[in-house]
């Protein structure tokens, strides 16, 4: 029973930091991302036409503000799901998350939108705070910005969340 409420307590922890995030990313407070990640967290960005790889939460901070203050006048990061396979006793997790972005383009007022899922390790330190240690991001559909459908849809990543948990760092 005490390993079951440890996975609780770390599970709800671990959803913290994910909403936090979300908050993080949608009121563009780039300098909190200090603290729900490691200060070496690497970050792995596939949006399927580019990939991209940041070492700690001001490279990435700075990489998303580019991308989002002057393209976007409204911006909204939404989690539609989340899973999690946690060791409560090693202090590690894996969490899958599925987000999309809400958007609207400031140059010309049109709605867009970007769904994806981030494959997540966490750590957990010796004063029992979650921390994201590394992150996957993978597009799997966006606004068609062309004619054709609605939506460009890619592949979704096949990430076995047991082998992330059990990733050396």
């Amino acid at each position: 029973m005490a390993n079951d409420i440890d996975e609780t307590v770390a599970y709800i922890a671990l959803r913290r930091v994910q909403n936090r995030y979300a908050d993080i990313v949608t009121r563009q407070a780039w300098a909190e991302l200090h603290d729900i990640m490691t200060p070496t967290c690497l970050i792995t960005v596939n949006t399927v036409d580019r990939s991209f790889t940041f070492d700690g939460p001001d490279a990435i901070g700075e990489f998303i503000h580019t991308q989002i203050h002057d393209r976007f006048s409204f911006f909204e990061f939404v989690i539609l799901n989340t899973v999690m396979e946690i060791d409560a006793d090693r202090g590690l997790a894996a969490g899958r998350m599925y987000m999309q972005e809400v958007r609207q383009e400031s140059s010309d007022g049109t709605r867009s939108d970007a769904y994806g899922v981030y494959h997540d390790r966490f750590v957990r330190d010796a004063d029992g705070k979650w921390w994201m240690d590394q992150r996957f991001y993978r597009s799997f559909a966006r606004t068609n910005p062309d004619e054709g459908p609605d939506l460009l849809v890619f592949d979704p990543p096949d990430t076995d969340l047991i082998e992330l948990l059990n990733l050396e760092r």
